[in-house]
Parts: structure tokens; sequence; C-alpha cells
């Protein structure tokens, strides 16, 4: 597998997560607790499906990384307070809590 992974998101869902976008936006208003799932990693951050709004898509952009640590792997679980909203890419952007040092696997659970 790539270290580096797009999101699989087809065309139909992508049209839902479009118009469920006024709701996304009220549900998870900014500051908000999230818990979700690592569905895509690419340099500059993680996807995420957010637990709880199937129609929503979550970014983790690495400026709000810590030096040295690592981007969660697919498939991992992360927590976070909801960011910012983008409009324009229907996106809830996060700021995960708990980022995890990679010499550190006895907290990576925690992700």
């Amino acid at each position: 597998m790539d270290e580096y992974v797009w999101p699989h998101i087809g065309p139909e869902a992508a049209k839902k997560i479009q118009e469920a976008w006024p709701a996304t936006c009220q549900v998870l208003p900014v500051g908000k607790h999230i818990i979700a799932t690592v569905i895509g990693r690419q340099p500059f951050g993680v996807f995420v499906r957010i637990h709880g709004v199937p129609d929503a898509v979550g970014l983790a952009e690495v400026v709000g990384m810590p030096r040295d640590f690592e981007l969660p792997q697919l498939g991992a679980q992360v927590e976070g307070h909801v960011a910012d909203h983008v409009e324009r890419d229907h996106q809830v952007r996060i700021t995960l809590d708990g980022w995890t040092p990679p010499w550190n696997d006895s907290s990576a659970s925690r992700l």
C-alpha cells in the first residue's frame, strides 16, 4: 500500500456530501468534539470520516501537528475538534487531539 492515499469517495457520495453540507455545518459547529476514522492520507494531512455524521468529510492538516510526529495511519480512529468549515470543498477542518509520537506505541491506541 502507498504511504499516501486519497479517500475513495465516488460521485454519488460526493453529491450526498454536497447536499448535506448545510446540515453538516449545523451538527458540527466550530469547537465540537469529534471522533473519526482516517480514510485518506496526504503529505498535507489526513482525511477523516466523522462518526455519527455519515455525509461529512473532515480534513486535519499538518499545520496543527507537532514536529517529529507522524500522520495517523489509514483506518486509525482519531479525536479532535471542529476548527472551521470550508464551503468550496464541503470539508470540515479538524484539529486533532493527542498527536502521537512514532516512538510511543503505547499511546497509539488513543488516536
